[in-house]
């Protein structure tokens, strides 16, 4: 049973994170990043060649729960989102590296 609502919960914040991409989201809060301001981190996380992440981004990932996202790691690519892009995001934004993410 934990195994389908962990994958509900998954497709529950696939679907948040696919409305915030496409600009149409209110406020809603995932690992305490409101997702009005994820879109702002994706240049840094996305394609070959990752732009560095704007202050904005910056902002919004200095509130996040870093293990919270740990648990979405595995799902990022299906968003074009390199997981280990997305976790360099605090140090590339002069924040305390976050903890490593345990391997599931």
């Amino acid at each position: 049973m934990e195994r389908s609502s962990g994958k509900s919960f998954v497709l529950g914040l696939a679907l948040v994170l696919l409305v915030a991409m496409a600009g149409g989201a209110k406020a809603t809060t995932v690992c305490n990043i409101p997702t009005d301001k994820i879109a702002s981190c994706l240049p840094a996380v996305t394609g070959n060649h990752p732009t560095p992440p704007t202050e904005q981004c910056c902002k919004a990932i200095s509130k996040a729960d870093m293990q919270c996202l740990c648990r979405y790691r595995s799902v990022l690519p299906n968003f074009g989102i390199n997981p280990a892009n997305a976790m360099a995001l605090p140090e590339k934004c002069g924040l305390k590296a976050p903890p490593k993410c345990p391997n599931n």
